[in-house]
């Protein structure tokens, strides 16, 4: 379907602007008129649909040169095409002083009807092929947004399963039996290798995406609920004890922001855990405007001056320069204060650690 083409024709002669008029009368155009600039900017500012403005120059109240200038400043006329009409011959320097105002053309009284009529033809067949380069690229804006929403679902969700199939290869190689069969132990190595690769690039996807994560919508979340699917599908291994406290609220909120801060923690604790036994403890207590959650590792601790580096994007301590990326915390810290909490560590070298965040109520 054809877009109408609207004109706005300003002159401060109302006969000027009616056989202008009928000059410039077609099919699917619709014309505005003006006598005056300051009319002239105020249907401008009134419509939105005006796709070309025919100006005359000479005017007693304001001149062409002057509306063109205003209407250009305002951000919502300031696409509208404007071709001057002017009486009298333009010099070079003239016409430059135009163009500078904003006009993209001029017709010289007394006007030609076939150069009238072909100049605005052009402007009309641009202004449709813009508003249709607009609409499609809005279109492709949408497919894009809902490919990459799509993108970080999936991608959120193949997260957990593959920590678990980690965590069973890794299992698996500490078998004796498995470890008399060198071959069976460097396919097991190549299975472990390429999971570790695949949860780097399901990082890198959830990375990219989460600028849409502020579409996602709220609900009423069960905590402890959340809590228990997620340490099942992290499937810890047998030396990883969690505990998770039995009250826990629920909370109106977006449960994927608040699921990937309890799986960053939770992973990094049973990822980084060097004791025989790993104790990992999970909870919070109820504040004023927010919950305080934490969780707490019994794991090789960060020495205090790594306790606020760790936050920052690509930092990494010492102990986990061969197993982080650093990023992994700072995504967890912006997705805390997005929603106007705060998120820090407080921890013991060599005996452990308690993260702890803030989640508004």
């Amino acid at each position: 379907m054809t877009t109408n083409f609207t004109i706005l024709l300003v002159d401060d002669h109302k006969a000027n602007l009616l056989v202008l008029q009928r000059m410039l009368e077609a099919e699917g155009r619709s014309f505005l008129l003006a006598t005056s600039g300051h009319e002239a900017i105020k249907i401008a500012q009134e419509r939105d649909d005006i796709g070309l403005i025919l100006l005359d120059v000479q005017m007693p109240d304001i001149d062409g040169y002057e509306v063109a200038r205003l209407l250009k400043a305002a951000p919502e006329t300031s696409n509208i095409s404007i071709i001057f009409v002017t009486a009298t011959n333009k010099d070079e320097e003239d016409m430059l002083k135009g163009f500078e105002k904003g006009g993209v053309d001029y017709l010289a009284k007394p006007l030609s009807k076939h150069l009238t009529r072909a100049k605005v033809d052009v402007f009309e067949k641009l202004y449709h092929y813009q508003r249709e380069l607009k609409q499609a690229l809005k279109a492709k804006e949408m497919v894009n947004g809902q490919l990459e929403r799509f993108m970080h679902v999936v991608a959120h969700d193949l997260k957990s399963p593959l920590a678990g199939v980690t965590g069973l290869l890794l299992m698996l190689k500490e078998e004796e039996q498995l470890k008399q069969a060198p071959e069976l132990m460097g396919f097991l190595d190549m299975a472990i290798d390429a999971s570790g690769k695949l949860s780097d690039m399901i990082s890198a996807i959830l990375e990219y995406s989460r600028e849409h994560q502020d579409n996602q919508p709220e609900e009423l979340v069960d905590v402890k609920e959340l809590l228990v699917q997620l340490v099942h599908f992290l499937f810890p291994p047998a030396n990883v004890h969690i505990h998770i406290q039995d009250e826990l609220p629920k909370l109106f909120t977006t449960r994927q922001k608040l699921q990937q801060v309890f799986q960053n923690l939770v992973s990094n604790a049973i990822k980084y855990g060097d004791k025989p036994e790993i104790e990992i403890s999970i909870g919070g207590t109820d504040g004023e405007d927010y919950y305080q959650f934490y969780v707490k590792d019994n794991g090789p601790g960060i020495a205090e001056k790594d306790n606020d580096r760790i936050f920052h994007l690509f930092e990494k301590v010492d102990s986990e320069s061969t197993k982080g990326t650093g990023v992994g915390l700072n995504i967890l810290k912006l997705l805390v204060e997005a929603q106007g909490g705060k998120v820090w560590v407080e921890s013991v070298k060599d005996e452990g650690s308690t993260f702890f965040f803030q989640w508004r109520k």
